[in-house]
């Protein structure tokens, strides 16, 4: 059976959770609201003044579904989780890749084309569900230049000394000019700068 992982946000205030079964029972008022079979949740948050019972706590541990609980305006308070397993053999062998320059740059560099890919996938989506967008020059260009970002970094192997991958040569063009492409809201330029690189980032 595949594990959705859902999580399950708990805002009612006065609601109570319980366990029957292999099942969260959710309560309020003394009456049923909700209940969800465990192995289709990864984790539990509570806001507020919501109540769960301490077998419910205990099977979630063993199921490995976190249990949160923040304040009403989302303060975190505390967790409840299971027992962790250790591997001091995994432990070592990721410290040891952490002094590795090349082994950090293969990391560095799964992330940052991820990224970047997905900032893709959010414009092509734009483009997809808004008909001003579908031939908007400017998302073309940004388009364009996230791509030759994708392929620049996946040649990429040296890390700066903050431990990032250094840019590769057309980077500062190509980020000045997807940032030319869309309007800032501020006159002021290096706010603009900050904001456009937010929204490619």
């Amino acid at each position: 059976m595949k594990r959705l992982l859902n999580t399950l946000f708990v805002t009612t205030q006065g609601t109570y959770l319980s366990k029957q079964g292999d099942t969260v029972v959710v309560s309020h008022e003394q009456e049923t609201k909700l209940r969800v079979p465990i192995h289709n949740l990864g984790s539990i948050v509570c806001f507020g003044n919501v109540g769960c019972s301490p077998f419910l706590m205990g099977f979630c541990g063993e199921q490995n579904v976190t249990l949160s609980f923040l304040t009403e305006n989302g303060r975190f308070l505390a967790r409840v989780h299971g027992p962790v397993n250790g591997n001091v053999l995994l432990r070592k062998e990721q410290y040891r890749r952490s002094d590795d320059a090349g082994a950090s740059a293969l990391i560095a560099r799964s992330l940052v084309t991820a990224k970047l890919a997905n900032g893709r996938i959010v414009l092509q989506r734009a483009q997809r569900d808004r008909q001003d967008l579908q031939h908007s020059p400017a998302i073309g260009r940004a388009l364009d230049g996230l791509w030759e970002l994708i392929q620049a970094v996946k040649d990429e192997n040296d890390l700066d000394e903050s431990g990032a991958l250094r840019e590769p040569g057309p980077t500062p063009t190509l980020l000045s000019s997807i940032c030319s492409s869309r309007p800032t809201r501020n006159s002021s330029s290096s706010r603009s700068v900050r904001e456009d690189r937010r929204w490619i980032t």
